[in-house]
């Protein structure tokens, strides 16, 4: 599942004190003390990301009630094999569709009801089949709202722990999202560090410290509708519902190598 890209950290930057500069040797046996410490950029920065539903279940139902048996049957049977014809034309699996029936009599009449619960991985083909079946079917059939999810694969790449690739590198589309995000914040504060290290003519070390002060996760849901949802909701409200957001915020402090090498600076 494609993740947009993260947006600009907000970021607050502090160049360290200049060391001083080491005492003079002593002559014969005499010694300076320890190394100066090292210089130091101090830097802070948040990223945001999101993770969509995948998936979006609409449930038709629809029902007859006749005088005879076979009368009630075959009203239901014709519409229902044109609901999923309608379906299948537009790339809807077999799979992806569960019709169940229930037939019973009432006083001096036969009712047949059903309903058909189809899955959609292409919103733009759910909207397509409901507005047909709409104007097909009209009142004589009642469609649910779509309620957006994410698939048990969508959840696993969410959830999944990371993949090493080569000797310090990892793919991030297979870290759990709070720690994509976390990721994500930190080379945030690297290339901050990077920029406020240039202003000033200097190169950027290795870092010293990264913390991390705050990570949150929230929204979505996975396979259940949400409870006493409104109808009135719209589709990208009924999206942005079911959508996973998390956030993340770091402290870092990279050591401060020295004057930038002017090669590095050219390229």
């Amino acid at each position: 599942m494609a993740l947009p890209a993260s947006p600009p950290a907000r970021v607050f930057a502090q160049l360290g004190p200049t060391a001083p500069a080491p005492a003079p040797a002593l002559e014969r046996g005499g010694g300076c003390g320890g190394p100066p410490p090292p210089r130091e950029v101090h830097v802070s920065g948040s990223a945001e990301l999101s993770a969509g539903p995948d998936r979006a279940r609409v449930c038709v139902r629809l029902g007859s009630r006749k005088a005879a048996a076979a009368a009630a049957r075959g009203s239901v049977a014709r519409r229902l094999e044109y609901i999923a014809q309608s379906a299948r034309r537009r790339g809807v699996p077999e799979e992806n569709m569960t019709i169940t029936e229930d037939f019973s009599r009432l006083e001096n009449t036969y009712q047949m009801e059903a309903e058909v619960c189809i899955i959609f991985s292409d919103f733009g083909k759910m909207q397509n089949v409901c507005n047909l079946l709409i104007e097909k079917l009209g009142t004589s059939v009642t469609i649910s709202p779509p309620h957006f999810y994410h698939s048990p694969e969508a959840v696993d790449t969410l959830r999944n722990t990371c993949t090493r690739v080569g000797p310090a590198r990892y793919i991030a589309a297979f870290l759990p999202l709070s720690r994509q995000v976390c990721v994500a914040a930190v080379g945030n504060t690297r290339r901050k560090a990077q920029e406020v290290c240039r202003l000033f003519g200097q190169s950027l070390g290795k870092p010293l410290l990264i913390r991390e002060e705050e990570t949150k996760e929230w929204g979505g849901h996975i396979d259940s509708p949400l409870p006493n949802a409104s109808d009135s909701l719209t589709m990208q409200e009924r999206i942005q519902n079911a959508t996973v957001y998390a956030s993340c915020r770091v402290f870092a402090v990279f050591e401060i190598k020295g004057k930038e090498n002017r090669r590095n600076k050219l390229l």
